[in-house]
């Protein structure tokens, strides 16, 4: 029942729009964000026209005809007349309105005037509005989903939201306001009604306005969401033509980590929008609780509602000078997918713990059970943890007497490795949505929610066809796969391992089922998962919007951590060489240390972000952003005493930096995968014996031909369907730049060709 009911309703928020040509795309960047004529040209300032949420809109119109006066412009909405919800703007021949009243579907919103009896002129433009609770661009609701408005709260100290209408989790907007105290230690405080007068102990904020906060908090997209922003509410109520005179007109997005447990839900964690480091410079905040990966690790649908929550901070306040992604681990994933997948959502992104995407994420993740299951239950007591390095490319694999194998491996496996698995990873303390007769069980319950990276992303990867076992019909397809890949050849070519150690390695290491239990076979990807995956950005691709934007990646501290940490130093690297793939160089990129100070990389952004604002050249954005780029703006490393050490930070390499913090590798690395490792599915090539700096006998020979009877990976070439992302990809229902539809793979099938 729940699949039917996902299915109707996402069936009826379709019908809601035209039958706009399917996979129709926009090829112009900001092509589809206006329209007009020799007369006239309509912006839509709060999200793209295709893409309005929520039934409204802030639209400019700009009058290009020296002989139409503004006030002979008539503006209709669906024949009717709404020109006095239009302002003129301050020397500037435009008008700016907030349109409202949008009904759900198409649009029609038009311009006209009589300009010195020279005729008619006019222009229209279609605004398709999506409900506020969604989808636009994810694809169906998942059911179950689980509501927790009932208990959020807002601030300390208010009450919590209240129970929300289902299944939609929709509640009544609140705005609140805090302020900052100035007796130590500072706290933020309720602000008490009425307003006026204030109390005694407001403080100031760096830039001199009192420190009030205006907090909104209401449902968007099915997530919790925020705003706050510098707001006396003596004065004047704020709108986007009158925004908040302590706005420095500068926008943060802060976004959570996690993933584990990240299905199902609406979720409590959110990253905190009062927050002093952002608030005190002028900057206003916002964040949603989809946009925590241990809530949501989805990042199609985290970009969704981060779309949705800055439309509606623009409908409120005005469209700010720019906007900065930020986030760490889950966080990360998020800044670098939304910002290059969804073009100038953000402008700058700051990164901490980086990594490039989910998807490609898991590889390492899934590579390390295989090693875990090797080392210790098929081959326990063979490697010593020397080997165990070299052939896993970790720097830590320790030895406990108490705890048995810790390290690297066993973290990767047994503690992250679980989001790969569909029974394990579910948030217990949710009373509702995902409890334990709603879970998958092979077994008592083939039909429950499967909590994985893989099935929470269904809608992208579409489930698995014709198949004769019950129930899998409804399982997602996975972009994973590890044929023909060489475990441990570095490690061989390095003198570390034998031919022997390395054929038996391969010859038994297995693969996985669609439960993430081992099997004696490799693991085999679903093509069109893996294609749907590259399209949409499941894969980072760096070509998109990060191109053109300001990027300043953190990299993580957890190489040599004894007891393992996810968060490593290589995953950097790899981002920057796609950037480089993608764009040739990666000239609007910084990669630093780990401890590199949070506040100065936020300050350092802003500046940045101001000087390419300020650049009215004719160069292109990504020319603006390389040449704007502060001087203190490159790579380092910082040591524990806070010495800034300028260098080049590489994988391996001259230079302090990597004495002070080595970096390690990954099995895929130390299996001949590029430094990218964006290679979902290898191409194949036949085995090439000067590829083994070691000698192998006949009988090794052959035993290397039967382990890979199709060939190894040929790592020269790009991976099986790896192809460019489309640029604001949709997985429905909207139409537009569509790359796949859950529900009618009919019309949106995937080619049979594997390369």
């Amino acid at each position: 029942m729940n699949y039917l009911r996902n299915f109707l309703r996402a069936l009826a928020c379709t019908l809601l729009v035209s039958a706009l040509p399917s996979g129709q795309v926009y090829a112009d960047d900001d092509g589809d964000r206006h329209h007009g004529d020799h007369a006239f040209k309509i912006d839509v300032l709060s999200s793209r026209p295709y893409m309005v949420s929520g039934g409204d809109a802030l639209v400019r119109v700009s009058v290009k005809k020296k002989d139409v006066s503004l006030g002979s412009v008539r503006i209709e909405l669906n024949g009717a007349n709404i020109t006095g919800a239009f302002r003129a703007d301050a020397g500037a021949r435009t008008l700016t309105g907030l349109v409202t009243g949008l009904r759900n579907g198409e649009n029609e919103l038009s311009v006209d005037a009589k300009g010195n009896g020279k005729g008619r002129a006019d222009a229209d433009i279609t605004l398709t509005n999506y409900p506020i609770e969604g989808p636009i661009i994810s694809g169906p609701h998942e059911f179950p989903f689980a509501c927790t408005t009932a208990t959020f709260v807002p601030f300390p100290g208010s009450p919590a939201l209240g129970v929300s209408s289902e299944p939609d989790c929709l509640v009544t907007t609140r705005v609140q306001y805090v302020y900052r105290s100035s007796i130590a230690p500072n706290p933020f405080k309720s602000l008490p009604q009425p307003f006026s007068p204030l109390p005694a102990d407001v403080a100031n904020t760096s830039t001199g306005v009192p420190y009030i906060v205006r907090l909104e908090t209401g449902t968007i997209n099915r997530a919790i969401y925020q705003t706050a922003i510098l707001h006396n509410p003596n004065d004047a109520a704020p709108s986007p033509f009158s925004p908040p005179a302590g706005w420095n007109k500068r926008l943060v997005y802060p976004l959570g980590g996690g993933c584990i447990g990240g299905w199902y839900f609406q979720g409590s964690d959110i990253e905190s929008v009062v927050n002093h480091a952002y608030l005190n410079l002028g900057y206003a905040v916002a964040a949603a609780t989809l946009n925590t990966f241990g809530n949501n690790c989805n990042d199609l649908l985290s970009s969704e509602t981060t779309l949705m929550v800055k439309e509606r901070f623009i409908e409120a306040y005005g469209v700010p000078l720019f906007t900065i992604g930020t986030g760490g681990s889950g966080g990360a994933y998020q800044s670098n997918q939304t910002g290059d997948n969804y073009p100038g959502t953000f402008d700058g992104i700051v990164t901490t713990s980086s990594f490039p995407d989910v998807t490609t994420g898991m590889l390492p993740m899934g590579n390390s059970r295989l090693l875990d299951i090797y080392f210790n239950k098929t081959r326990p007591g063979v490697y010593s943890a020397d080997l165990q390095k070299a052939i896993s490319g970790y720097l830590s694999v320790s030895i406990d007497p108490v705890l048995g194998w810790r390290g690297m491996i066993n973290h990767m496996s047994n503690v992250r490795g679980p989001r790969m698995d569909p029974r394990v990873e579910f948030p217990d303390q949710i009373v509702a949505g995902t409890r334990p007769e709603n879970r998958y069980d092979p077994v008592t319950n083939p039909d429950g929610a499967r909590g994985d990276v893989y099935d929470h992303t269904v809608n992208v990867y579409g489930v698995i066809p014709n198949t004769p076992v019950p129930g899998m019909a409804k399982f997602a397809q996975r972009p994973l796969d590890n044929v023909g890949l060489q475990y441990g050849l570095k490690a061989l070519n390095d003198g570390k391992i034998s031919v022997d150690q390395f054929l038996d390695l391969n010859e038994v290491i297995g693969g996985f089922d669609i439960d993430f239990n081992r099997v004696a076979n490799r693991t085999v990807h679903y093509k069109d998962a893996t294609k749907r995956a590259y399209q949409g950005g499941r894969i980072l691709n760096g070509g998109g919007g990060l191109r053109s934007m300001a990027i300043i990646t953190r990299m993580g501290a957890g190489d040599l951590n004894v007891i393992g940490d996810v968060h490593v130093r290589y995953h950097a690297q790899a981002i920057r060489q796609r950037l480089i793939n993608a764009n040739g160089n990666a000239g609007n990129q910084a990669v630093y240390g780990n401890l590199a100070p949070m506040d100065l990389m936020i300050k350092q952004m802003g500046e940045w972000l101001a000087a390419v604002a300020a650049d009215h050249s004719d160069r292109s954005l990504r020319e603006k952003v390389i040449a704007n780029r502060p001087g203190d703006v490159v790579d380092a490393c910082w040591t524990t005493a806070g010495v800034k050490i300028i260098e080049p930070q590489t994988l391996s390499g001259p230079g302090q930096c990597n004495v002070l913090f080595p970096v390690g590798l990954s099995p895929e690395l130390v299996a001949g995968s590029p430094m990218a490792v964006d290679i979902i599915k290898c191409q194949l090539k036949p085995i090439d014996m000067a590829d083994y700096k070691l000698p192998f006998s006949a009988q090794q020979r052959a035993r290397l031909a039967a382990t890979f009877p199709n060939g190894v990976c040929d790592w020269s070439k790009r991976g099986v369907k790896q192809v460019k992302s489309v640029p604001w990809a949709s997985y429905g229902p909207s139409p537009v730049n569509q790359v796949f539809d859950l529900q009618d793979r009919r019309r949106h099938g995937d080619d049979d060709d594997d390369d």
